[in-house]
């Protein structure tokens, strides 16, 4: 059994599936030689063309050259677009595009200065460059594929796995488009420049070139000019090929040459082949030999609105309009139709204003003659007609039945993507649908979910990344907080031990004065109580003792008196010991609110119980000396009750006060018996001054120290009058 390259040896061929045989309507335009076309005097370049990553490079205002690039990129895919011609960039805006919808896409517009002044062409020798320097030289020049998929070429030169089958369509079995054939006849030696430079980088087992049979002249030219190139005629032949569209379409070609199928999904490269147009082989020797970027390209002018049908040079952002002006222009635009490229895989452009793009290969103006008046779109009659021409082997009514749903998923799922548009469905179908329109529509709601499903991968992409970082300050911040506390844990010395342990000591303290103040408080409270007590005893055993001195003879009278100028001084003595009691609590809330030491409560409270035990005494005194002349007995018996009770109520330390001032008392009474009747007025007089005085006592440390040196008098005196009582007995 033959190989595959034995069997392209022999020139055998292969049927493909489906196709059509319309009208070819070549003989408009290639009787005449390709012509340069005249400038027009404002060209507009659209940015994103081909690849991806443009970056404009002037701004508006600026002038700039022919071949001048005017995008940069850093992509591998980036494919720059260049001046047509010399000029100044006017405005870089929204312009209508050569597309379908013709929705604006961001342009360059160029007003012409009509010197075509050009960059400095960088001439090359093939044979002294490096694949790399090929490549960029390819990819700097703008090239991309010229046979209507407008391609980045420098990409599909560039194949992950190896290349034995390099193909060069030169098939164009488009009807009315000649552009191909003209290229062939008149710069077949150019052409095959380009493909020794694609056989340089791709180093294939064979090189086929491939060529209709309704282009006789074509394949004349191209042999010559094989048997003039360097290339081994063993390893490039040109096949002809049956007249029979599409057979030019990549996939067909294949088929038809070598009896492969790709697989959907597929590219031919995944099969070790590769597919290149001739006007892309010839684009690629401009720019690599010659050093021209891509700034024009050939394109057929043709149909019977057309004065002047042929071929030109055309720069690559002249408006269609002013090819109409210039080529002149038989029909009306309010009614004929502008097509752009073939009748068969060609659009309507609905403005005129569009630019000629590197993949536009075709303006045809057709005439009412040559196109039919629209039909009405009638319901399918499941005639089959649309399968049996499909060319890739689908399934066109299935394919519409759910484009026309828009379930475009399930369209999908009947290789909708292998369409190749070729019109061949549409062309046969008895119903005049517009097969073609449903699946151009389909595969941009597939293109658009595709691209959304895209981002929205991206996006969650960056939401998950966003959460992890987040995630990753939050560890590192409680790892950091962590490793300080660590370190202060470390760095915590005795110091920082013993400020604690004061601070401890510090509350401690605190809270055992507080305890205290209160049980001063309490003492205070209970000792204070008792005094009042006694003081109340000593006012009832008073007015007790007073009848009795009430009921005595006559010839006492002056004990009387004196009990009396007594009972007075006892009074003044309990006043100035209630005044020091309540100085003295007052002096002890005063120190409770300071917080003072314990050892100035504790003189407070001394200073207290001796003018609470005073009291109790001058009290005693009184009472017993009311009593004292009447009923000695009863008097002493008083005493002794009040000393009980007392004693019941005092310290130790207080009884045995208690009991000496009783005593000194008790002898004051006795002295004061004696010289009552000589001194009583003046000391009714002087008790009286000294009762009026001390009732104005203030409660300061000097006011205390009075009080307690009349007491002291007092007692004294008292002591006096009780020894005269004695030298009377």
């Amino acid at each position: 059994m033959l190989t595959l390259l034995e069997q392209v040896d022999k020139g055998t061929l292969w049927r493909s599936h489906g196709g059509i045989h319309p009208p070819e309507l070549k003989t408009l335009s290639n009787k005449t030689a390709i012509a340069d076309f005249p400038l027009a005097k404002q060209f507009v370049i659209p940015v994103p063309q081909v690849g991806d990553s443009a970056l404009l490079s002037i701004n508006a205002g600026e002038r700039v050259l022919k071949g001048q690039a005017l995008t940069t990129g850093t992509s591998f895919s980036h494919c720059p677009v260049h001046a047509p011609t010399s000029g100044t960039i006017t405005a870089i805006k929204q312009m209508p595009s050569n597309h379908a919808s013709g929705l604006p896409v961001l342009s360059c517009v160029l007003a012409a200065d009509g010197q075509d002044e050009a960059i400095e062409a960088i001439t090359s020798d093939v044979s002294a460059l490096d694949n790399q320097q090929i490549l960029k030289k390819i990819q700097d020049a703008g090239i991309a594929g010229l046979g209507g998929a407008a391609f980045p070429t420098h990409i599909k030169l560039r194949p992950a796995s190896d290349i034995e089958l390099v193909i060069i369509n030169g098939i164009e079995c488009e009807p009315y488009i000649t552009s191909d054939d003209r290229l062939m006849q008149e710069h077949s030696d150019q052409i095959l420049s380009g493909i020794a430079i694609i056989e340089r980088l791709l180093t294939p087992k064979r090189i086929i070139i491939a060529i209709e049979d309704n282009k006789p002249e074509a394949s004349e030219a191209m042999q010559h000019s094989l048997n003039r190139s360097e290339l081994s005629s063993d390893q490039v032949r040109i096949t002809k090929v049956p007249t029979k569209y599409p057979s030019g379409g990549e996939k067909q070609l294949i088929q038809i040459l070598t009896g492969q199928e790709v697989p959907s999904g597929a590219i031919p490269a995944q099969l070790g082949m590769l597919v290149q147009n001739v006007g892309t082989a010839y684009a690629i020797q401009d720019a690599v030999i010659n050093g021209k970027p891509l700034t024009s390209r050939v394109v057929t002018v043709t149909g019977l609105n057309s004065e002047n049908p042929g071929n030109y040079w055309m720069p690559i952002g002249t408006p269609i309009e002013h090819i109409l002006h210039t080529n002149g222009f038989k029909g009306d635009l309010n009614q004929d139709k502008v097509i752009i490229g073939g009748p068969m895989m060609g659009h309507l452009l609905p403005d005129v204003a569009a630019p000629v793009l590197k993949g536009t290969n075709c303006v045809l103006l057709p005439s009412s003659e040559e196109i039919a008046e629209e039909q009405h779109e009638m319901p399918c009659i499941r005639c089959g007609e649309c399968a049996v021409v499909c060319p890739a082997l689908l399934l066109p009514q299935q394919l519409f039945w759910h484009a026309q749903a828009e379930e475009y998923d399930k369209a999908a799922s009947f290789n909708l993507r292998d369409c190749i548009e070729c019109g061949c469905c549409s062309y046969v179908c008895p119903s005049d649908i517009p097969l073609v329109e449903y699946y151009r529509v389909a595969k941009s709601a597939l293109r658009t979910q595709s691209e959304e499903k895209k981002q929205a991968d991206l996006a969650k992409q960056r939401f998950d990344a966003r959460q992890q970082r987040l995630e990753d300050e939050k560890l590192a911040r409680e790892t950091k907080a962590k490793e300080a506390a660590e370190r202060r844990k470390n760095n915590m010395g005795s110091t920082d031990n013993n400020a604690v342990a004061e601070a401890m000591a510090r509350i401690k303290a605190k809270k055992a004065a507080e305890s205290n103040a209160g049980d001063t408080t309490a003492t205070d409270a209970v000792q204070d109580k008792k005094a009042q007590i006694a003081a109340a005893v000593a006012r009832a055993k008073a007015k007790k003792a007073s009848p009795a001195a009430t009921n005595k003879q006559p010839a006492d009278s002056d004990d009387v008196e004196v009990d009396e100028s007594n009972d007075k001084k006892a009074k003044v003595n309990a006043a100035i010991a209630r005044a020091k009691a309540k100085k003295a609590q007052q002096n002890t809330t005063v120190v409770k609110s300071l917080d003072v030491t314990e050892e100035a409560h504790s003189v407070d409270a001394v200073d207290e119980k001796k003018a609470k035990v005073a009291a109790a005494i001058a009290r005693a005194k009184a009472k017993k000396l009311r009593q004292l002349d009447a009923e000695p007995v009863q008097n002493n018996a008083v005493v002794a009750e009040l000393v009980t009770k007392t004693e019941l109520q005092l310290s130790p330390e207080e009884i045995k006060k208690a009991r000496i001032a009783a005593a000194i008392a008790k002898a004051k009474a006795k002295k004061q018996s004696a010289v009552i009747d000589a001194s009583a007025p003046t000391q009714s007089s002087v008790l009286d001054n000294d009762l009026g005085t001390l009732t104005e006592i203030a409660l300061s440390p000097e006011d205390i120290k009075k009080a307690r040196i009349a007491a002291a008098v007092a007692k004294a005196k008292a002591k006096k009058a009780q020894a005269k009582l004695e030298e009377k007995e």
